[in-house]
């Protein structure tokens, strides 16, 4: 019995011992990447010392049954307590080491909201396939997506907004078959939304404002029925509106706005049972808004601003449940505002600029 009592204490040792520091590749790949970040304010590299990096180094985590390093998780804006004592954001600077790629076992990657940190995201990154999210938002990272990023096959969460990435969204990226959230805002990418983009099946987020895409909505999009939310505003998107759109079971957000949109407004938009937001301002989209409001119709905000519709304010809007926020103006609407709901509350500058509108907010007819 003492035998076997001793056998099994020095297995329980060993396994807290592996499982409570990582392994020397992981320690060295770690310490790379430190090597090569400066972060002078908050010190939270200074936490990474000693050769246990699985016990108190700050974001970093391991998986205990291995022993190897799963989450790296920086980010520059946290209510962690060592931001509190600071009584700032984060702010670091530097690269992110190739190095990172020796983590073989990674299953997070965050290093988000330093403001400084640059240079490119490491083409060996798409070599990490236990990797399952992908941070790196609010930085100033240049150069390209890694063009392999469709080898990430467990990845669900790629969020690289808010940087200076440019080129085009690589062609692989259509292959991350388990994404759900994908966020490329506020960069500069180029060309055209891959024609297969519809293939992300998963994906129930696509946000891509505030860059220099060029043509047309991919009619892919119509199979994605889990997309929630899609935002291609600020761009430079053109051709006209699909009216499958409007058919999306699940799409509750539609931000269309500050593109070259051009055509008719389709019917299926403004019918939707599951629209809650649509903007379209600021494109080229002409001819009558179509009479097709109904009693489920529910937008929080609707805004088809600054485009080049004529014609009367459609009277079925009255019937809508509800229209929250509502901007009808600069087009070339005329005729009589509708009385009623949602009239009543809206004020002169939903209405403004148009050709010959009248009545209430506006001068009597």
């Amino acid at each position: 019995m003492s035998v076997l009592l001793t056998t099994l204490t020095l297995l329980f040792t060993l396994i807290s011992t592996v499982t409570s520091s990582c392994t020397p590749s992981d320690l060295a790949a770690l310490q790379a990447f430190k090597s090569s970040l400066n972060e002078p304010y908050l010190g939270i590299f200074n936490t990474w010392s000693g050769t246990n990096c699985c016990s108190s180094w700050y974001g970093i985590s391991c998986d205990p049954t291995t022993g190897r390093v799963a989450d790296i998780n920086l980010r520059g804006e946290s209510e962690d307590p060592i931001f509190e004592k600071a009584g700032r954001t984060g702010y670091m600077t530097g690269s992110i080491n190739p190095s990172i790629c020796k983590l073989d076992r990674l299953s997070t990657l965050i290093l988000a909201d330093w403001k400084g940190v640059s240079g490119e995201i490491p083409e060996c990154v798409a070599s990490l396939s236990y990797l399952r999210i992908l941070d790196l938002v609010g930085n100033q990272i240049s150069g390209k997506i890694p063009a392999n990023i469709g080898n990430l096959q467990r990845l669900t969460v790629l969020n690289l907004a808010d940087n200076e990435l440019d080129g085009e969204i690589p062609a692989s990226l259509t292959a991350l078959a388990n994404m759900k959230h994908l966020d490329l805002r506020s960069n500069k990418l180029t060309g055209q939304l891959p024609a297969d983009f519809g293939s992300l099946k998963m994906l129930s987020r696509a946000l891509l404002s505030k860059n220099q895409l060029t043509g047309a909505i991919p009619n892919s999009i119509s199979g994605m029925y889990r997309l929630a939310d899609l935002d291609l505003s600020i761009n430079k998107i053109s051709g006209s509106l699909p009216g499958w759109i409007g058919s999306m079971k699940v799409l509750s957000t539609l931000n269309l706005d500050s593109n070259m949109i051009s055509g008719p407004l389709p019917a299926s938009l403004l019918s939707s049972t599951g629209l809650g937001i649509l903007n379209l301002s600021r494109n080229a989209i002409e001819g009558n808004i179509p009479d097709a409001f109904g009693p489920k119709s529910y937008f929080m905000a609707l805004d088809l601003s600054y485009n080049k519709l004529k014609g009367p304010i459609p009277g079925s809007l009255s019937s809508a449940a509800y229209v929250g926020h509502l901007d009808l103006s600069h087009n070339h609407l005329c005729g009589t505002i509708p009385v009623g709901t949602p009239f009543d509350h809206l004020e002169a500058s939903s209405f403004s600029f148009n050709d010959c509108l009248c009545g209430n907010p506006l001068r009597t007819c």
